[in-house]
């Protein structure tokens, strides 16, 4: 169990056997009665709710949590899958990002960026039980749904900083530099670096550009579980 999950359940258990022992003993109320009762009604839940407060933040950062919804269930496996070229499995990949590839890749980032990622988090718990996710399958899901606002290239750029040479040199990057930086060309376009999620563009979505896969395209292909005869999707 993670630690902070374990401080939580401590701190409620000795608050429950606190309270439990005034209200089965009746004890006078001495001062160390009252001490006791300070603990068990305001100091240890207090310490419970802080702990369970950041232990399900931190379980909202967590891919798994991510792809807990079913209609996250193609995003989830493409990610984990070693095999995909897609954006979004490459990043997984990448032990610098790991099990929190989600999050670090779609938090905000700003002076309030974190108490406005968790706000977004809940406009997604608001659509999927009463937005009608729920009750959408994934052909529709993948179909209809979108990003609510374009993905943002400094998201990109906190990683990949764009001051080294594997980025400084290559011209298509210096041609788009200015557009790059003024979000009006996206790192994560089929003609750049390829769509996080291909499977779930339709193919004017991804333009002329998913034709050759090698040169940081990706074809347009579903992930290889979803495929007939690989166990995916019939």
């Amino acid at each position: 169990m993670n630690p902070i999950g374990a401080l939580a359940v401590i701190m409620a258990a000795v608050s429950a056997l606190l309270l439990l022992h005034y209200l089965v003993l009746r004890p006078p109320l001495t001062a160390g009665v009252r001490l006791q009762l300070l603990l068990g009604l305001a100091v240890f839940p207090f310490v419970a709710a802080v702990a369970t407060t950041g232990y399900g933040m931190q379980r909202t950062t967590e891919r798994s949590f991510c792809g807990s919804c079913h209609v996250m269930d193609t995003h989830l496996k493409d990610a984990e899958d070693p095999h995909s070229p897609s954006l979004a499995a490459r990043h997984t990949r990448n032990h610098f990002v790991g099990e929190h590839s989600c999050y670090t890749c779609h938090a905000n980032y700003g002076m309030l960026g974190y108490p406005l990622t968790k706000l977004t988090g809940m406009s997604h718990v608001y659509n999927y039980y009463l937005g009608g996710y729920n009750k959408m399958s994934l052909e529709h899901f993948h179909a209809e749904v979108r990003i609510a606002k374009p993905f943002p290239n400094d998201n990109c750029r906190l990683c990949h900083s764009g001051t080294l040479g594997s980025f400084a040199n290559v011209k298509d990057h210096l041609a788009v530099l200015p557009d790059i930086e003024a979000d009006r060309v996206s790192c994560a376009a089929a003609g750049c670096h390829g769509v996080a999620h291909p499977f779930t563009k339709r193919p004017d979505e991804l333009g002329q550009a998913t034709a050759q896969q090698g040169e940081g395209h990706f074809a347009l292909k579903p992930p290889s579980f979803l495929q007939p005869g690989e166990g995916g999707a019939k």
